[in-house]
This record gives C-alpha cells, sequence and structure tokens, in this order.
C-alpha cells in the first residue's frame, strides 16, 4: 500500500464521514421525580399517562402508575428506593407489567417479574404475559368434578378439594398452614398436575425450607417457586401472587392442570395497605383501602376449570391466611372466606395436643363437597364429619364426669380411634385406597379393642393388607369404580383377619 493509499484511508474527506452518520431520533415522554418515600414515588410531567401503566426510572428501577391526577401520578416502585432521589427523570414504557410464561419456568425460582433467583442462568421464555388479566367468563367455565387429591386423609375424606376450586387454608402462626399446601404439591407427584408456590413476605429462611422439602420431595421439576420475601420492596410483594396467576394461565390454557399456593395473602393485604396509605389513598376499616376485597376476588376468579372448548385445563387455587387469636371473624379472613369456595381450619388448641394435622373438620368446609370425591370415598366417608361432630359434643359433656350408657361410651370409643387415624406425619402421603381402608377400619369398629396408642400401627397394618390382600379391590377404587357391598365386606374381613394375627403375635411375645 502506498502512502497516498494510506492517507485516502486514514483521512476520509468530512463530507463521507457525515454521510456514514445517521443519527437516531428517539422519542421519548420523560417526567421528573418530586418525591419518593418507602416503596411509592410521585412524579410530575407527563402529559399522557395509562393507569398500571410501567415507568422506568434511572438505574432500571421500575415502577407502575397508580394513582393519575392531571398534573402528578403516585408510582408504585417494583425495587429499592434508595437509589431513587427527586429530579430524577421517569420515562414511559408504553405497556403494562408482564411477566414470561412457558416451559422454562418449571423448576425454576424466580421473583415478583419473572426474574431468575437460583443462579441457573437466563430463562429463555416462550411470551410475554400481563400480570393482571380479566377472569375467565362464566360460560368459559365448566363444572368442578375432578377431585385433587392431597394425600392427607383428613382433607380427602372430610373437606375434598377438586381441579378448579379455591379452598382457602387458615389459622394462626405455626399451625402447620404451609406444611399441608406444601403436602399438596408433593402429592401430586403422578398426576400430570403442574404446580407454582408463590411466597409473599414470607422470611428467606422459610422459602428457603419449602424450596428443599420441593427437592428432597422430587417435586421441584414440576414446580414454579415465586418468591416476593418481606426484604423486598412492598411493590413487588403486591405484584407476586398476580405474576404467579398469569404464569399458571398460561399453562390452564393449553389444557394442562395446575395448582397454585399463595403464602400468605395477609401480608399481601398488608403491603397494599402500606402503599396505598403512601399514596395517601382514604383509609377505611382497620386502615385498609376500599378495594382490598376486589384485589383478591380479582386474583381469586382466575381460577377455575375450563370448558374443553376453550383448552380443558385448571387452575386450583390454595390461598393461606393468617388468623390472630384464632379469631376468623377479622377483617381479611372474612373477606376470604366469603370469595373462595371453602376452608380448612387448622385449630392451635387440636396443634398444642399434638393432633397434627390441626385441621379442625368442624369449622372446615368444602363448598364443592362429595361431588369432587371418588365414590368409594363417599361410601366410607359420607357421614364421617357428622359422626365426629357428635362424637366431639359427647366428649365435652363426658368432662362432667356423668354417667354414661353403652351407647354413648361405644361412640366415644369410636370416635377417639378415629380421631387418632386422621392423625398423620408431614410428608406422609398415602394413596386413595390406604386411606379408605384406614377409615373403614376406624369407622366399621375394627380398633374399638385396641388402646388408642396403637392404633397408629394398626392402622398402618392394615394399610398394607388392603393392598396386598385385595389389590383388584384397590384398583378399582383408585380408578373411581364404586365400593360395591361384597368388595366392602371382603376388605373389612382381610383386615381384621389381619388385625387379629398381629395381636396373637403381640401375645405370644408377651406369653
Amino acid at each position: 500500500m502506498t502512502f497516498d493509499d494510506l492517507h485516502d484511508t486514514l483521512f476520509v474527506p468530512l463530507e463521507d464521514a457525515l454521510a456514514r452518520v445517521k443519527p437516531a431520533l428517539e422519542i421519548a415522554e420523560i417526567a421528573h421525580i418530586v418525591s419518593v418515600a418507602n416503596g411509592v414515588a410521585e412524579v410530575a410531567g407527563f402529559t399522557d399517562l395509562r393507569a398500571d401503566e410501567l415507568l422506568r426510572f434511572a438505574g432500571g428501577v421500575m415502577g407502575i402508575a397508580s394513582n393519575l391526577s392531571e398534573d402528578r401520578a403516585g408510582v408504585i416502585v417494583l425495587g429499592a428506593t434508595a437509589s431513587l432521589r427527586p429530579g430524577d427523570p421517569v420515562r414511559r414504557t408504553g405497556h403494562v407489567v408482564d411477566v414470561p410464561v412457558g416451559a422454562a419456568l418449571i423448576g425454576r425460582v424466580v421473583d415478583g417479574l419473572g426474574r431468575p433467583l437460583d443462579e441457573a442462568g437466563p430463562i429463555q421464555a416462550e411470551e410475554d404475559l400481563p400480570v393482571d388479566q380479566p377472569a375467565p367468563p362464566i360460560m368459559h367455565r365448566a363444572p368442578v368434578q375432578v377431585p385433587l387429591q392431597t394425600g392427607i386423609k383428613a382433607v380427602d375424606a372430610a373437606i375434598p378439594i377438586g381441579r378448579g376450586q379455591r379452598e382457602l387454608i387458615l389459622g394462626d402462626r405455626q399451625t402447620g398452614k404451609t406444611a399441608i399446601a406444601v403436602d399438596a404439591i408433593l402429592n401430586q407427584k403422578d398426576t400430570g398436575v403442574l404446580s407454582i408456590y408463590c411466597a409473599i413476605g414470607q422470611r428467606a429462611s422459610a422459602v428457603t425450607r419449602v424450596i428443599q422439602s420441593l427437592r428432597e420431595g422430587g417435586a421441584m421439576e414440576r414446580t414454579i417457586v415465586v418468591v416476593a420475601s418481606g426484604e423486598d420492596a412492598p411493590g413487588l410483594q403486591f405484584v407476586a401472587p398476580y405474576a404467579a396467576t398469569s404464569m399458571a394461565e398460561h399453562f390452564m390454557a393449553q389444557g394442562r392442570d395446575v395448582l397454585i399456593v399463595y403464602d400468605d395473602l395477609t401480608r399481601h393485604a398488608r403491603a397494599y395497605r402500606e402503599l396505598s396509605l403512601l399514596l395517601r389513598r382514604p383509609p377505611g376499616r382497620e386502615a385498609y383501602p376500599g378495594d382490598i376485597f376486589y384485589i383478591h376476588s380479582r386474583l381469586l376468579e382466575r381460577a377455575t376449570q375450563l370448558r374443553e372448548e376453550h383448552g380443558g385445563g385448571s387452575l386450583t387455587a390454595l390461598p393461606i391466611v393468617e388468623t390472630q387469636a384464632q379469631n376468623i371473624s377479622a377483617y381479611i379472613p372474612t373477606n376470604l372466606i366469603s370469595i373462595t369456595d371453602g376452608q380448612v381450619y387448622l385449630s392451635p388448641s387440636l396443634f398444642s395436643k399434638g393432633h397434627l394435622p390441626a385441621i379442625d373438620i368442624g369449622i372446615s368446609v368444602s363448598r364443592v363437597g362429595g361431588k369432587v370425591q371418588l365414590p368409594a370415598f363417599r361410601a366410607v366417608a359420607g357421614n364421617l364429619r357428622l359422626m365426629y361432630a357428635q362424637f366431639e359434643e359427647l366428649e365435652t359433656f363426658a368432662r362432667f364426669g356423668t354417667q354414661l350408657d353403652a351407647e354413648t361410651r361405644r361412640k366415644l370409643t369410636r370416635g377417639l380411634r378415629v380421631r387418632e387415624v386422621l392423625k398423620q406425619r408431614e410428608h406422609d402421603h398415602q394413596e386413595v385406597p390406604e386411606q379408605i381402608a384406614a377409615l373403614l377400619a376406624a369407622t366399621e369398629g375394627l380398633f374399638d379393642d385396641l388402646d388408642p396408642d396403637a392404633v397408629g400401627e394398626a392402622e398402618q397394618t392394615v394399610r398394607k393388607v388392603a393392598r396386598a390382600g385385595a389389590p383388584d379391590i384397590c384398583d378399582r377404587i383408585a380408578a373411581g369404580e364404586k365400593l360395591e357391598d361384597t368388595d366392602r365386606a371382603r376388605l373389612i374381613e382381610v383386615m381384621r383377619d389381619a388385625l387379629a394375627g398381629a395381636q396373637t403375635e403381640v401375645d405370644d411375645g408377651h406369653a
């Protein structure tokens, strides 16, 4: 290359250089921050802004336009506000908050905006969906008829849950609410049901324990965990359950069955109350804003069973709410009881007595009821609630030391054995035929001659012998067939013989 060629290459004429430059014109509507507080900001300068529109602050922090007035807007900040200062620019994005959805999220731990938290790399999502979507219309919904087995005898027998149902789990703190919800997720191992666990305002250590339980139980590979912990901004805690529901609705639209757990909506309501007060909205009862009922109803109404022509999928919701001093008539619990299709109440008094799970069958109810139970369950546990309620009433009177007739003593004896059978260890998931065998043995009086402390071991015996001694009956029960009288009699005979043999071995050992 000659010197002239090099000179022409290095020193391009000014006209040619300018011709290569193509300045891009960026059109953006920019406002500025007027004030900022913990979780919210007030901005001014927008001439056209939509409700719930996503805004971008300096440093990549996002926010949701909430309170709109003529010259200012209140913004819910979806992140830390420590880096935001009055006067900083704010830009419109032109769209609402959305989250990634699809199969790439299964097995992952994400935050309330779908961003990964598990250090497993970026998420290659199929598409993005708005976090707040309208609930399916009535004409798109089908009756709830297919059971969602939890593996917990007290729930499946007395408070059955169906796919597409919304069943509230409520009780005081540390009574086992999360344990029941996690057990329901773990029990979907062979059912094809996808699960989403949404932690709202929980401690990081508690969320870590749940994730560890899901991994140890082999459920993480079919579960999405959405986390908005107590350390996160209240805006993220508010958005998280809506984002988790959008992730579930994507699979429901494809015909899949999804189970979603909101843990818990008490903290969700508190986060929304905090945001509303900071946004200077008028407070109502217990300082909650007037639309507190609406934010939960619009969330839970998205859970349903779709008709076949609209996909045929289902979304089952298990919202959790915490009560104070067993007060289920408080504001948020009563709101959620009126929205949902039933509730599972966990009693602190039962928990303190060691009756686990501490489910109070008398207060708990499923408004779908026997419609989602297998026929064999209905035949065995149909009168369980009534019998157990009568037993508890008699037990209360018996404490006064009054003389009891033989029939009353028999009912007390039977009720005590049924109570022992309803006890169950955490993560001890029982198949439907085994549950029915144990309940049938208890209600038919096969455990009446045993000491209450020996009922647990006897229950293990009848569960094993029912599966080994009558496998054909167990298969028909699992397939949803009716429990015929001959099958019932045969199961009772097999279990009675097994208990008699076990008692003989015990007596020989003592001898």
